[in-house]
């Protein structure tokens, strides 16, 4: 049984998304060993192992995946790669699921790569506003404590 890939130009329009250097590793990882269609049954914890990479390493990429929409969760241990990277048993069936995607999710819809950059700043901004407030807490403690 051999494998096709979408006819689109992904790796070209991957780069152009600066993804975390690990997530590259992940996404490569995931696609070859996924069924056709891109369903991926995998924890993070062997996708770690089957990389050498840590856990964190492997849960951030997969976070910049996610934000992406190049690989999206879709329970605990399942993911799903997007219909354009995915592999296919024809091309057949790679036209037939790239026809039913969202035009939002596809690599080649206008504003895909602004889309993931403001998608990855927008989680960054939460990081940042969540970090401001475990500093305004602990500074509360250290007040409380002080007084």
């Amino acid at each position: 049984m051999s494998l096709h890939f979408a006819a689109v130009n992904a790796e070209g329009i991957v780069a152009d998304l600066d993804l975390l250097p690990a997530a590259y590793r992940v996404l490569l990882k995931l696609r070859a060993h996924s069924e056709p269609g891109g369903r991926i049954e995998i924890d993070q914890v062997t996708i770690a192992g089957m990389l050498h990479l840590s856990r964190a390493a492997v849960n951030a990429a997969m976070r910049d995946l996610d934000l992406a929409q190049l690989v999206m969760k879709q329970r605990a241990g399942i993911y799903q790669i997007n219909a354009m990277l995915a592999p296919y048993l024809s091309p057949e069936d790679a036209v037939a699921a790239i026809k039913t995607m969202p035009t939002e999710q596809r690599l080649n819809s206008p504003g895909f790569v602004d889309r993931y950059k403001s998608a990855a700043a927008a989680y960054q901004d939460q990081l940042e506003t969540k970090r401001r407030e475990r500093d305004k807490q602990k500074r509360r403690q250290v007040l409380k404590a002080v007084s």
